[in-house]
């Protein structure tokens, strides 16, 4: 069985910001109260936007997929905070500079990729982080609904999350960008060849050689531990 009807239903929904997997969104000490003006759509490449995009408008309408990406680029719970507040803190700094010649969510994937570039060389050759925890799975893709999930649901969730990025830590770092940002997150290839700095060819070779390992690694699985999804 391939990726998307394995983990779609359960690791592609968005998380809202009142999951209780995630205490809250990132303490940051300059970010404005939230808005209730609904928040700016992604702006299409080679558009102009009706108006300039707020930093409360980018915060409001990207910090979930600021979390997911940080998450699954390797940096577990217990640091994304940081990560993410950072990310965003860069943000505030230089959204002047946005000129909208992208969308801002290939904006924001450059941002993430220099600060994790940036976290790796300062600390040479150490991980992102320590090694994780048994919640450490339990991060910003953990949805949880407490009304209508049982606990059998939740823990088979919970699972599912955790295998996800055990599968990912498996991944080249160059195919593990694209296999995150096009199969999870659904990113058109162009957009992501844009934020990467490559063409849409070296994307869809990346993309394939991911999905083989990804499903050669979901396959061994399986057969060592008789995993099955529901």
């Amino acid at each position: 069985m391939e990726l998307t009807s394995v983990f779609a239903a359960r690791l592609t929904t968005p998380p809202s910001a009142d999951v209780s997997s995630r205490s809250t969104t990132p303490p940051l000490a300059d970010v404005p109260s939230r808005s209730t003006t609904p928040p700016l759509a992604d702006v299409p490449s080679g558009e102009s936007a009706a108006r300039a995009p707020t930093f409360e408008d980018v915060y409001e309408a990207h910090v979930d997929f600021v979390w997911r990406m940080v998450c699954r680029l390797g940096v577990r719970t217990h640091a994304a905070e940081d990560v993410v507040q950072e990310v965003f803190l860069a943000v505030h700094r230089r959204l002047a500079e946005f000129e909208g010649r992208s969308s801002v969510k290939t904006w924001l994937v450059g941002i993430v990729r220099l600060i994790l570039l940036e976290r790796r060389r300062s600390m040479r050759h150490k991980a992102l982080d320590q090694t994780p925890d048994s919640a450490a799975a339990a991060d910003v893709d953990a949805i949880e609904d407490v009304c209508t999930e049982s606990p059998h649901e939740r823990a088979a969730h919970a699972e599912a999350v955790r295998l996800l990025h055990e599968l990912l830590d498996g991944l080249d770092e160059d195919k593990r960008e694209v296999f995150v940002l096009v199969e999870l997150e659904q990113m058109p290839a162009v957009e992501v060849a844009s934020a990467l700095g490559v063409n849409v060819n070296t994307v869809y070779s990346r993309l394939r050689l991911a999905r083989e390992k990804f499903n050669a690694a979901l396959a061994r699985h399986r057969a060592r531990d008789g995993w099955r999804s529901t």
